[in-house]
Parts: C-alpha cells; structure tokens; sequence
C-alpha cells in the first residue's frame, strides 16, 4: 500500500514526539542535533539550498512570461497608438547657425539652398539607378517588412555604448529617419523609428516608398533627393543619368563627407571602392548583367562642387572647417546641413576681421596665400584667412596649400640643439661660399659674418652657419625637432638631408601655426581646433571642445629658443619693423629658392601666427615672386606687414606680457675658441692694421682665386678665409666661387 506525504507526514511527527528530549545543540531552536536536519526539509529528500533553488527558478520563470506578455502587449498598444506624423521641421530645412567665440555674435549660416529639394516621381528615375540605391542601402528592400533585425541590435549596441554609429537601417527606416524624425540617436527615437517603420510598410506600397525615400534622402552638397543630386554632381536631370552616374549617386549617400572627390583624393579613393561595391551587388543580385558591368570600370566625371551660397567670402573658409570637424564627433553633413545646430566657434571677431583685412590690404595682385593664428597651450584657432571667397573656390590656401616652409624650418634646429644640450651661444661658421658635406651654401646678398652664435644666426637668417650646424647635430634630430613641434611627420619634403634645416619641407600655413604656438606654450603642444561648444534647438545633441595637448619640450628649451628668435625683431635682424609693436616678438622670415613662397611666421606668448604666401600659375604651381611684383619679395616684407597689421589690431589694449628668460641651456659646455696664428702667405701682400693710409682688403678689392679675404665680424682686420679660429666642435671651411644656383631658403 502507498502512503501518501501527508501519512507519511504525520507518522514521522507522532515518533518525534516520543523521543526523548536532549539538550540544545546550541542553535535556539529548541531541536536535538539529531532532528536539525528534518527541519531543513531533509525529511523530504530535499536540501535547504536546493529548495531555495527551485523556488527561484520557479518564480523567476512565472516573472519572465508575465514580463513578456506585458511586453508584446506594450508593443501592441504602442503599435496601434502610433500614428505617422507630418514630416518634421527638418525634412523643410532647419538652419545651422554659427558664431563667433563669444557665443553671441553670428558668423555664418548653414543651410540648404533655395530649391534644392526637387521631388520627382518614380517613373522619372530610371530602373538602373533605382536598382544601384537598393543594391547600395537595402537589398532585400523587397522582402522584409521594414526593418533590419541585425541593424536594430547594432544601433541598439552604438546608441548604449557611444561608438560610431555604423549602417544597418532599411530603406523604409532611413525614410523614417530623414522625414519624420529629428536625428539623435537615444534608442527611445530607434524604438520609433522601428514601429513607424513597419507600420509604413504595411500601409504604403514598396514603389511608394521608394519615391519617396529617392526624394529626401541627402546627397551631400547641400542636396536632398535624386534630382537635386543629379544636378549637384552632374549638371544633369536625373532621367538622363547613365548606369555608372546612378551608381555613383547611390555611393555617396552612406557618407557625403566620406565619398564626395570634392574633398580630396582620399574621398575619391573611398569612392571608387563603393562605386564597386554597389555595381557588384547589382550583378550579384541579376540586376545588371557582367558584360554591362564591364564597362564600368572607372568613375564617370563629376562636376567641381562651387559651394552652399552661405558660405561665401573668408569666412566661408572657416565654415567649411567647422562641418569637417564636426564630422568627426560623429555627426553626418546632414546633421550639420538642417540639424538646428547652434555651433559656436573658436574664432574672434576681432581677430578674424583684423586678418581679413590686414591679408586683402597687403596681397600683391595674382598672389595668394594664408593666415592662421593659434592660442599657444590651448589649440584654439582664434583667426583664418583661407581665400578671397569661398563661393568662388574652395581651395583653403591655409590648410591645403602646401609652400616650401624656407627658413621657417630654422628654429627647429636651434630646438634639436639646445635640447641636445648645445648653447645658444655656440658659434658656427657663417661664412661663404662653402661647400659643405659636398653640398655648396651660400648666403642671401652673398653676404659673410664670420663665426656666429645662434642668436645671431636666427636674426640674420643665416644659411651658411645654420647648415654647419646641421652638420653639427644631424639633420635627424632637425626633424624630429620639427615634428615633435606640430610639423606633421608626412609633410612633402620633411626628410633628413643636410638642408632640410633651409626648410625643404612643404607644410601647410596651419601646420606653421601649429610648431610656432610649441614653442609660444613653452613646450606644450596643442592640436588645432575650431569649435569650441555645439548644441541643438531639439536639445538631442551637445558637444563641448576638449583641447589635445602634450608636452614636446622642456620649457629650458624654448625659453632659449625664444630668446634666440627675439634677434629676428632686433636691431639688424630680418624684421626690425616689427619692433613698433611695443611688445616683445618672437619669429622667423622665411624666403624659398627663386622666392617661389615667402613666410613670416611669429609669436608674442598670449598668440602664435603664421603667415605663408605664393603665386600659383595656370596650373597651380608656384610661380617666382619677384619679376613681376615691382619688388623684392622676402619673409621680412608682406608677410612681415601682415603681421604687423594684423598683431597691431589684436593687441590693442592686450596686456603685454614677458618672454621666459633665457635658461642658458649648455652654456656651460661652450667650446672656448683657440687661436692659431698663421703667418700670411707670402704670395698674400696685406697692409698692416694699424695703418690708417691703406684701406683694408674687403670684397670690393680684387681677390685671389684661392684667397679671397673676408672682413671678419668683430676683428678689424681682413684675414684669409683659410685661417679660421679651431675650436672643439669641427667646422668645414668655405672658399671657392659662388654657386651658380642656390639651396631652398637662401633668403630671409
């Protein structure tokens, strides 16, 4: 016979009780050691742990379903209260603004041109390029119901962990997307685009959607919708566009910024990648047959971009640099284009004005170049002159041309030297000609000084000493000076050849700026920047600026450097006007050989400027500015001007502020000169210098072959040029005829 548990049950309680009691085991309960057990359940087969377990599970399991029926139902109530609303303010445009730094004053606007969202319907827009979006954004458009599951889980994945956004979404999504919804990317703004999504396409049919996804779906340049597309990149209606045009079209559309061969030949890169792609999935999917898919082996032509009309004149430069920053926080053109963006800039108004002017106020006819000024320590670009207008052309000549950087490159050996422990005060031969490790070097004005420090020789910008000096260090450490400072190590020309100190290096004016405002910070460099704070009218979006910065040298070291630079302003140095600034100036002039691009590039400690210059040809090559300018153009003239006006507006009213002092880094290692007397050669007929009655022999005396003398700086008396002081350091002599063509920077 089977008992039941409740017999069982009972019979186990009656034998307790005619146990006799023990004492307690300690534990309060009252129970022997022997019946503890049971009062876990033991009695019924079960440990504590193992009920507790099952309980949970049990519970847990009833929680799960009874969250999942709310959930479906959730989701049903939801589905059913969801209407599709009326297309958003962003879908009819909404501006950009962009301000100054002081977050109040407007510098320009960001926004679609009038006219450029051309609906046309379906049967306008040739099958092929219909066929080339879908193989591009959605292939199994018509199949699903909607929605990607694999790209809701990857938006979901972004939207939590702040990454990139990636791509995923249908085309009935990005519908959604574009023409209902605002562009942040929280996952309550997902969850409805998911629900609007499914609802749409259960109520419109695939061709429905398709036109009109064709018609709001961004293009980059300022166009939304295939036809303004059409017309952007091709001058062209769109039932005129071939096969490789619409395949094109469709490429661009996952990253305008990315894509578009207007911004550079990265973009192009990028684009014939996708062009592939999307041609290829047209065969994959029978859309388009191999053979026709043959033709298509390269990019059809596409038109030069000529700019939104709102950004025109200087500023439009600035405008243009602030969208590709912004890109990079991860916002896309059409987020900038009519996001209702509030972006406020690190730009000045006053500064920018001043820079505007002082540039058109000084530029010789023909001659283009660029002004960047950069808060030291900070990065902050406070003023850019990138063109005369940027409606006309798009060529940013301070942050794409690129101009032999000429004897702006010299500070940065006085940088490798003093922080390879070489005073300042160490003296090099400035002498010439000379031929110099088989290279010969001569000096602007084919001038001789004899042996000279390095504070000397940044003020006179002499070639001859700095190229010894190289010699001295190695043009290796010249370089890394130069890169450490902000000179980008992929700069054209940054090499490590003996001249490389005469700045045979192409760089931008930015990337001058840039090394210029190392050396204002005392060492501390600074990546540029040009947005300072973004917010948005739908309050979806913020950003704040977080300047990049690292140390690249001990602040010993520019204090020197410094020091050094302060001679180019001094009396005999390259740019003495520039002491009616009233405050003390630290810079270089720079002149490229045949004066082919001319620099003046300089700081006080509160702003680092540059200021580069260059007359391009037909073809855009640098052409000789000299000839045809009615002058000679060096660093120490325009350049140095514009400096001058542009620094005299700034600092009005700015405090002035002190250089470091001069650390004296290696002084204390500083070769003490040895002189060896020589006689004079006997073939050498030399008057004494004490005799007043006999002028001394100087260049404009006939000279021997192989002896010409030279006066040299602080004797009083000519001497050969084979009879140089010895000290420890070796430095090659000169002598010999002068060169018939010159290094890149032999001027100022």
């Amino acid at each position: 016979m089977t008992q039941s548990r409740r017999d069982i049950r009972a019979a186990q309680l009656a034998a307790d009780k005619g146990r006799p009691q023990r004492a307690g085991n300690g534990n309060g309960n009252g129970r022997s050691a022997g019946t503890a057990g049971f009062a876990d359940g033991e009695g019924e087969g079960r440990t504590g742990w193992k009920k507790w377990a099952i309980g949970t599970l049990k519970w847990g399991s009833i929680a799960a379903a009874v969250l999942l029926v709310l959930g479906v139902v959730g989701v049903v109530i939801a589905y059913n209260q969801t209407a599709i609303p009326q297309p958003n303010e962003l879908a009819n445009k909404q501006v950009s603004i962009v301000y100054y730094s002081d977050g109040k004053t407007e510098l320009d606007r960001i926004a679609v041109q009038d006219g450029n969202r051309e609906s046309v319907k379906l049967k306008q827009v040739p099958k092929f390029v219909q066929d080339a979006h879908i193989a591009a954004e959605d292939r199994t458009f018509y199949q699903n119901n909607g929605i990607s599951v694999g790209g809701i889980l990857r938006a979901v994945k972004t939207s939590v962990t702040g990454e990139t956004q990636v791509g995923g979404s249908t085309i009935t999504q990005q519908y959604v997307k574009n023409y209902f919804l605002t562009q942040d990317r929280t996952i309550s703004r997902k969850a409805k685009e998911i629900l609007i999504a499914v609802k749409i396409d259960g109520q419109l049919s695939k061709a429905e959607i398709l036109e009109k996804y064709l018609n709001t779906i961004y293009y980059g340049r300022g166009a939304y919708g295939i036809q303004s597309a059409a017309k952007a990149y091709f001058g062209k209606d769109v039932s005129k566009l071939s096969v490789g045009e619409g395949a094109v079209l469709a490429s661009v559309i996952n990253a305008p910024s990315l894509y578009d061969p207007a911004n550079g030949d990265t973009a192009e890169a990028n684009l014939t990648k996708r062009y592939a792609y999307v041609l290829d999935g047209m065969v994959q999917e029978g859309w388009l047959s191999a053979a026709e898919r043959a033709k298509y082996t390269e990019l059809p032509k596409i038109q030069a971009y000529k700019g939104n009309k709102f950004s025109s004149g200087p500023n439009g430069f600035i405008t243009a640099q602030v969208k590709r920053e912004l890109v990079s926080t991860g916002l896309s053109e059409q987020d900038i284009d009519n996001g209702g963006l509030r972006i406020v800039t690190t730009i000045d108004k006053k500064a920018q004005t001043a820079a505007i002017a002082a540039m058109q106020d000084n530029l010789p006819k023909k001659v283009q170049g660029g002004l960047v000024a950069v808060r030291p320590g900070d990065g902050a670009v406070v003023a850019m002159y990138g063109g005369a207008d940027y409606a006309k052309s798009q060529f940013n000549t301070s942050t794409q041309a690129i101009m032999q950087g000429a004897s702006n490159f010299k500070p940065f050996a006085v940088l490798a030297a003093v922080r390879d422990g070489v005073s300042t005060k160490t003296k090099f031969d400035g002498d010439q000609p000379q031929e110099i490790d088989g290279t010969k070097i001569t000096n602007f004005g084919d001038r001789s000084y004899g042996m000279v420090d390095m504070r000397r020789m940044i003020g006179r910008s002499i070639n001859t000493a700095f190229v010894n000096l190289n010699n001295t260090i190695t043009p290796a450490l010249t370089r890394q000076a130069a890169i450490d400072a902000g000179i980008p190590a992929r700069t054209p020309g940054l090499d490590e050849t003996l001249t490389n100190v005469l700045g045979t290096a192409s760089p931008h004016v930015i990337d001058m700026a840039t090394a210029y405002s190392t050396i204002a910070s005392q060492g501390v460099r600074a990546k540029p920047y040009f947005v300072k704070k973004v917010t948005s009218t739908t309050g979806d979006f913020t950003y704040d600026a977080k300047p990049q910065t690292k140390r690249a040298f001990d602040k010993d070291v520019t204090a020197d450097a410094t020091d050094a630079m302060t001679y180019t302003v001094k009396d005999g140095g390259t740019a003495t006007k520039l002491q009616r600034l009233n405050r003390p100036v630290a810079g270089k002039t720079g002149t490229s050989s045949e004066a082919k691009s001319i620099w003046f590039s300089g700081f006080i400690p509160q702003l680092a400027v540059s200021i580069g210059m260059y007359k391009p040809d037909a073809n855009g090559n640098p052409q000789t500015l000299t000839s045809s300018e009615d002058t000679n153009l060096t660093g120490g003239t325009i350049p140095a001007d514009v400096f001058y006006d542009f620094m005299k507006v700034v600092t009005d009213n700015m405090e002035v502020q002190d250089f470091p002092n001069r650390a004296g880094v290696g002084d204390d290692k500083i070769p003490t000169p040895t002189t060896t007397f020589t006689p004079p050669p006997q073939t050498t007929t030399q008057a004494p210098a004490t005799t007043t009655t006999q002028a001394p022999t100087t260049t404009t005396a006939p000279p021997t072959t192989t002896q010409q003398p030279t006066k040299t700086n602080g004797t009083g008396k000519p001497q050969p040029t084979t009879t140089q002081p010895t000290i420890t350091i070796p430095l090659p002599g000169g002598g010999g005829p002068s060169p018939t063509s010159t290094k890149p920077g032999n001027a100022p």
